[in-house]
């Protein structure tokens, strides 16, 4: 069986100090600036609103409510 190696988003579920995979993928997309952050990259999340951030500027933008 071939599996395809297209770029997908992945569904995550954020917690305090991780992040659990609900579907596979190999990216998730920032919720205030929409660039695609790798999963290996992925540093920044809010486990209250379940979204991840590209930086952690805007992870406190997005805190502000900025």
């Amino acid at each position: 069986m071939l599996k395809s190696k297209l770029p997908r988003a992945a569904k995550l579920h954020y917690m305090a100090n991780g992040f659990r995979v609900l579907s596979p993928g190999d990216h998730v997309v920032c919720a205030k600036s929409g660039a695609v952050i790798p999963l290996d990259e992925l540093r920044y999340w809010s486990v209250a609103a379940q979204e991840p951030y590209a930086s952690a500027e805007l992870s406190t933008e997005a805190h502000l409510g900025q």
